[in-house]
């Protein structure tokens, strides 16, 4: 009877990837996570999936505002609103920091403001005014005149009511006398009625209780003053009209007998570095020279009035400003669970806001805001993310938390970020200068790397986030909501393994991939190898629904032996892979 030779059974396994992660820029990252990827989206996750198509516009912008509608200012300078222009125009060049605050968009380093539901209301934050003559009369609180005489020594024989300046010390003091109590008593608060020849200019840009600063001036009125009263008006028919005037705190000693024709008065805004709204003012800060002076310090405006920074009545509602002893520039600002909050690359200052206006700046040295990276502070979800010099940070009141290892050793600087639907949108350059565009699932705790578009600014309006990319105006999600707006179609999409070794223990080595995948109509897939960090791709073929969508499609890859290799998926247009299956053959330390 003959004897056969006998062929042994080859013996396989089949490991099966059906979860998929996201990026994760290391060598060796485990199965379902990407080394590299381009234009994938978490929306279908556990599935690997492309994303939507992006909008663009043919509007050009520099700055984008998040509000009811979309605010944004044009290259040439215009600020618009709900895509209409406003009257805002001739802004200057460049980004701005756009601040809401209630109703209003409030435009530095402009120093502008717009009243989104009065478009009539706009202006300047700032006045200037200089008359050609002013005059003085020191008055009371009711605007009654106040004639006195400066001496060292007691008027003799007074009568009820007369005024007195004393001179004896180093403070003059007014003392009005009283017959009932037989003694001269002080007054506290003596104010100068200070009258211009103009009808109706101070009233247009000065309002009560705004805090000025008055210059120029001969007489004793002269730094920050409060404004406690102002009128004037235009002539009327058969009316002369009143002159301009404005009453603030002073005492003169002797009143001149011309007019001044030297005095300023200005209502201005200090420098500030960066500024955010809180509790119903603008926070801002600033580090560098003022006037001569180092100045490294945190202010407020008085409550519910942006234009007012050097307002002090002692009221709690008073413009406020204290000093920092941090060294370093200002990093960034955000108002952040109700308090108005501060970076340095290494310091995070939280102002704790009090109701009586005695406001406290707290402290803490951690991993800050990385300089040039402000404008990715965003808040999702109640919790702050923003771009520290090492890496993402997630803040949450305390230390802030490293998220973004899926980064591996790139280093990235000057980022802008936006958020929508749970996801942080981070654009950054890497040491090259490369433009990179993330996404951050936090729900799913995913990153992606979406492409190389460069955003500088963000802004989510409804159920969509826009963007600024080479001073044009797009959409990330696709609406279209103006016209002349273009949408994407076949977004170019790709995917890179981590490093898949081709001998496993045991002698089982892997000799095919099954990638099971979806396509819609018009969708096309490459898969390509590359055997050993070679840097050549080899592509290993392509399957393409041009005519009718393909609703699962198994896909084989067999590779040849190697020490290892990686797979890279490419395509375009709205595809799903469901898995990937790596099949395992057993051999010898030989085969």
């Amino acid at each position: 009877m003959p004897v056969f030779p006998t062929v042994d059974q080859q013996y396989t396994q089949q490991l099966v990837t059906d979860t998929f992660a996201g990026y994760d820029h290391q060598l060796k990252i485990p199965d379902g996570e990407w080394y590299d990827t381009k234009n994938l989206s978490s929306d279908h996750a556990p599935l690997m999936a492309s994303r939507k198509p992006r909008g663009s516009t043919n509007l050009s912008a520099t700055s984008l505002l998040e509000k009811d509608a979309l605010a944004y200012v044009s290259e040439n300078g215009t600020l618009y609103y709900n895509f209409e222009p406003t009257p805002v125009v001739g802004l200057s060049s460049g980004e701005k920091q756009m601040v809401g605050m209630g109703a209003y968009i409030v435009i530095f380093p402009d120093k502008v403001y717009f009243n989104t539901q009065d478009q009539t209301d706009y202006g300047s934050l700032e006045a200037h005014y200089t008359p050609s003559s002013a005059s003085y009369q020191m008055c009371r609180y009711d605007g009654t005149a106040v004639s006195a005489t400066a001496q060292s020594s007691a008027p003799l024989n007074p009568t009820n009511g007369q005024y007195w300046i004393d001179t004896s010390g180093d403070t003059h003091i007014l003392k009005q006398w009283s017959a009932s109590q037989d003694e001269w008593v002080s007054i506290e608060t003596v104010y100068v009625k200070i009258t211009f020849n103009t009808l109706g200019s101070v009233p247009a840009i000065f309002k009560e209780y705004d805090g000025v600063t008055i210059s120029g001036s001969t007489v004793d009125v002269n730094g920050d003053k409060v404004i406690y009263a102002v009128g004037g008006r235009a002539v009327s028919t058969g009316d002369p009209g009143e002159a301009d005037w404005i009453m603030v705190t002073g005492l003169l000693d002797t009143i001149p007998s011309d007019p001044d024709t030297a005095v300023h008065i200005d209502r201005t805004v200090p420098a500030l570095d960066y500024v955010c709204e809180c509790q119903n003012r603008l926070w801002g800060c600033y580090y560098g020279l003022s006037n001569g002076e180092t100045v490294n310090e945190i202010c407020c405006s008085a409550l519910g009035d942006f234009k007012n920074w050097r307002q002090y009545m002692g009221l709690s509602t008073d413009s406020w400003t204290g000093s920092v002893g941090s060294d370093g520039q200002w990093t960034g600002a955000v108002n952040y669970l109700g308090c108005p909050t501060f970076f340095k690359e290494n310091r995070i200052h939280r102002v704790t806001v009090s109701a009586e206006g005695a406001h406290r700046i707290d402290e803490t040295v951690c991993r800050g805001v990385q300089k040039g990276s402000a404008k990715s502070l965003v808040v999702v979800n109640e919790t702050l993310y923003y771009k520290s010099r090492s890496d993402v940070c997630a803040y949450q009141g305390g230390f802030p938390t490293g998220v973004s290892g899926a980064f591996g050793t790139v280093m990235y600087h000057d980022a802008a970020a936006g958020a929508i639907n749970s996801k942080y949108y981070l654009s950054m350059l890497d040491e090259a200068g490369a433009a990179h565009l993330f996404v951050y699932d936090i729900a799913r705790g995913i990153w992606l790397r979406e492409d190389d578009l460069r955003v500088t600014q963000f802004a989510r309006v409804d159920t969509e986030l826009f963007a600024v990319s080479s001073n044009t105006l797009c959409t990330l999600l696709g609406s279209l909501p103006v016209g002349g707006a273009e949408a994407e179609e076949n977004v170019a999409w790709e995917a890179v393994t981590g490093i898949q070794y081709y001998q496993y223990p045991e002698n089982k080595r892997a000799t095919r991939y099954n990638i099971r995948m979806k396509l819609a109509q018009g969708a096309t897939l490459t898969v390509y190898v590359m055997y050993n960090s070679s840097g050549v791709w080899d592509e290993q073929g392509t399957v393409s629904a041009e005519s009718e969508q393909i609703d699962s499609f198994l896909f084989p890859v067999r590779t040849h032996r190697c020490d290892h290799l990686q797979l890279k998926l490419a395509g375009s247009g709205d595809v799903r892979i469901y898995s990937i299956s790596k099949i395992l053959e057993v051999g010898s330390d030989y085969r």
